[in-house]
């Protein structure tokens, strides 16, 4: 008996059929997806992708005249600056020099001006006593001679014989004109028969600046300067003048 195969919307297809159909699909698809894919190539192409960030620095290597220039740069910028500082210390070094040497003048200009103030130098340059102190006779009111004479013409330069402050100027009787100074130690020195006074009261005077000019004024025989050292300014205090003089170095 003969056996056909049945025909119609209810028959299976066969397995041959089936793995055909598959194989057909899984080609269509691969190449739609490649086809895709190389359609959007060209946009993809448009974008570089962006360098890799390695975190590491750079390294450019220079040749070896570039590499010496800079090293003479270098070295050379440090000598600059060795003698600069060179320079400046030297510089501070003849400053202080100078600054020592400066003081040490000062303070040579400072003691030379103490010891001329506290020089003494004679009333008359290069004169004598031509009367002495206490000399006895009937020319002086107290019998004696209250002071020195020392020779000198009418218009002799007469100096201070020291630092002090003139109290009394003007006429002084029997002592013509006359000048009372006080000196720096508290004594006092007059100065009579002037024919001219050049200083006044509250005057400061220093050793040997000229206070006025001998003369022949008061009670006199002829021109001369009487000297006097008291122990206060007035007539009366006087003490040995040669002595005092003598007590600071003035020889007479």
């Amino acid at each position: 008996m003969a056996f056909t195969r049945a025909t119609g919307k209810h028959r299976r297809p066969s397995r041959m059929h089936r793995t055909t159909a598959r194989a057909v699909g899984a080609a269509a698809l691969t190449t739609t997806g490649v086809l895709g894919t190389l359609a959007a190539a060209p946009a993809l192409a448009a974008e570089a992708p962006a360098p890799e960030e390695t975190g590491l620095t750079p390294v450019i290597t220079i040749g070896d005249s570039v590499a010496q220039k800079i090293d003479a740069q270098a070295a050379a910028q440090r000598q600059a600056a060795e003698q600069k500082k060179a320079e400046e210390a030297a510089r501070q070094k003849a400053a202080e020099l100078a600054k020592k040497e400066r003081e040490a003048k000062e303070r040579a200009a400072r003691e030379a001006e103490r010891k001329r103030l506290n020089a003494f130098v004679p009333p008359i340059s290069g004169s004598y006593v031509s009367t002495g102190y206490r000399t006895g006779g009937s020319l002086w009111s107290s019998g004696s001679h209250t002071g020195i004479d020392f020779h000198a013409a009418s218009g002799t330069a007469v100096h201070a014989v020291g630092v002090g402050t003139v109290v009394q100027t003007g006429w002084g009787g029997a002592y013509g004109n006359q000048i009372v100074i006080r000196m720096a130690d508290g004594m006092y020195t007059q100065y009579g028969h002037l024919s001219s006074i050049g200083v006044s009261v509250g005057q400061k005077v220093v050793p040997g600046q000229q206070i006025g000019l001998s003369g022949a004024t008061g009670n006199v025989t002829g021109p001369h300067l009487h000297f006097e050292a008291r122990t206060s300014p007035d007539y009366g205090s006087d003490i040995d003048p040669v002595a005092y003089l003598r007590k600071h170095g003035v020889n007479v």
